[in-house]
């Protein structure tokens, strides 16, 4: 009876044992993992099979174009690094849209971030009723069609605009200012309304993670000596939501370097003496006019590299929050 149960907790520690034993292989414990919950993979499995064919794919496929020359009619060319040298060495117009992306991305991204955040904590704070109207007020801006409509009326360039007529009233200006075409204010006036829309889906994620948090881990703060909100901020509800602060970063990011939507529907596309010209502007350019996929392909990857290093870097501050 005794060597039979021996038998038994043998296998059954066996069947706990990681791939870090040196008795089962990593490969062997992950096949094992994987054949064990079958069903799991088979529910996952339509997800991975899209992403993989309309993610992956594309951007293997956009990396390997970017050495060649393709202009869609015609069997790709490979040219090996001829297109970056091109791009950074002889393209003074991709060097405007280079650095019109970096000051778009690093004002947009990190006030519009932070702004959601603080907005969502005050929310937080509120009534459940109260919550949810002034929740629906700030999210109403980016899911509104005519949101940049309202913008071209305010900014009109004519004494029938909004900010002309006040500024023309009190006395600040005598002559109306066309403020989507003058180079002056088109950047100013493009970055004010993309922050404006831009509390959409990472505010309403930070409402979410912020009722999401432990109301014990309050109590216990208190006990451990927390002793007024910010280091209740800072010790328990950051760490608390961690996974939704790199949702919500990743969401930045991608707004923030997509900026050329804004300038479109603002400014017309290309914008008075291309001043806020894109790297999203130059691809499309490249693309869809021009038809040099290659090349195209060349500043996409470009933009992806801008995209992720900026997500390497969101991961690693997120990490150090709380401690």
């Amino acid at each position: 009876m005794s060597d039979n149960s021996t038998v038994v907790q043998d296998e059954v520690a066996t069947e706990e044992v990681p791939y870090s034993n040196k008795t089962v292989s990593r490969w062997e414990y992950t096949r094992r993992e994987m054949k064990r919950k079958w069903a799991g993979y088979v529910m996952v499995g339509p997800f991975l099979i899209m992403f993989a064919v309309f993610t992956i794919i594309p951007v293997l496929m956009s990396f390997v174009l970017s050495f060649t020359n393709f202009n869609m009619f015609e069997f790709p060319e490979f040219c090996f690094m001829d297109n970056y040298i091109r791009l950074f060495l002889e393209d003074d117009l991709f060097l405007t849209a280079f650095q019109n992306t970096l000051i778009f991305a690093l004002t947009t991204g990190p006030i519009s971030y932070i702004l959601s955040f603080l907005l969502a904590w005050f929310i937080n704070e509120l009534s459940p009723k109260l919550r949810s109207f002034v929740t629906f007020i700030f999210y109403g801006p980016s899911i509104s069609g005519s949101a940049y409509l309202v913008w071209k009326l305010i900014f009109q360039g004519d004494i029938y605009g909004l900010a002309n007529g006040i500024l023309m009233k009190f006395g600040f200006i005598s002559q109306p200012i066309v403020f989507l075409q003058n180079v002056t204010y088109i950047v100013p006036v493009c970055i004010i309304v993309a922050i404006w829309t831009s509390l959409g889906t990472a505010f309403l994620s930070f409402i979410a993670g912020l009722q999401g948090v432990d109301r014990s881990l309050y109590e216990a703060g208190a006990v451990d000596g927390v002793k007024n909100r910010w280091q209740e901020l800072w010790y328990i509800t950051l760490p608390s939501m961690k996974s939704i602060l790199m949702f919500g970063a990743v969401l930045a990011i991608t707004g923030a370097f997509g900026f050329g939507g804004v300038v479109d529907a603002l400014c017309g596309n290309p914008s008075t003496d291309y001043v806020a010209w894109t790297l999203q502007h130059h691809m499309a350019d490249y693309l869809n006019n021009r038809y040099e996929v290659g090349y195209a392909s060349c500043i996409s990857i470009v933009l992806f590299i801008l995209m992720f290093g900026s997500n390497l870097f969101i991961k690693n501050a997120l990490s150090k929050v709380g401690n």
